[in-house]
């Protein structure tokens, strides 16, 4: 494994990790993790660094919904282009291609089920390439990036005795 290899695997389970802290776990010294991590920004492997937030106890509350998208191309249009259409909007968070019976799923959010919808009839729908959305809320995160939400130890299962 390369250094820089070594210095993203840490900063993808935990993005404030000092380069003091990378470079004890790494066996590295600070400066060659803080060139690796200099170097990760410039080459655009990193883009940037997020918080993952428990929807559940953020003092805002957020809607967010999971939409499919199918898309007709032409000879003109591909994916690509449907596609930085559709993420130059700000309400969207993630927009992937994808296989199977849709091609693009996109993740909005909103602070509403109303602006959500509104997004996306009014401004997603529309776009020529588009043809058909299917929209689904997210009504509850239990996992986001490899962190568990769940952190209730009760275990609300029945007994069950012969």
């Amino acid at each position: 494994m390369t250094d820089r290899e070594s210095v993203l695997s840490i900063l993808r389970d935990d993005a404030r990790a000092s380069t003091a802290d990378i470079a004890r776990q790494t066996g590295l010294d600070e400066e060659t993790v803080a060139d690796a991590i200099e170097s990760l920004e410039a080459d655009g492997v990193i883009r940037g660094y997020r918080a993952v937030v428990d929807p559940d106890r953020a003092e805002t509350e957020r809607v967010r919904a999971v939409v499919e998208l199918d898309v007709r191309l032409d000879r003109e249009t591909g994916y690509g282009d449907v596609a930085r259409r559709i993420a130059a909007f700000p309400e969207v968070e993630t927009l992937r291609l994808v296989s199977g019976d849709y091609d693009l799923l996109l993740e909005v959010e909103g602070e509403s089920m109303n602006e959500v919808s509104s997004f996306v009839s009014q401004k997603v729908a529309p776009l020529s390439a588009v043809t058909n959305t299917v929209s689904h809320y997210v009504m509850d995160t239990h996992v986001e990036a490899g962190i568990v939400f769940d952190d209730d130890d009760e275990d609300d299962r029945r007994s069950v005795t012969p």
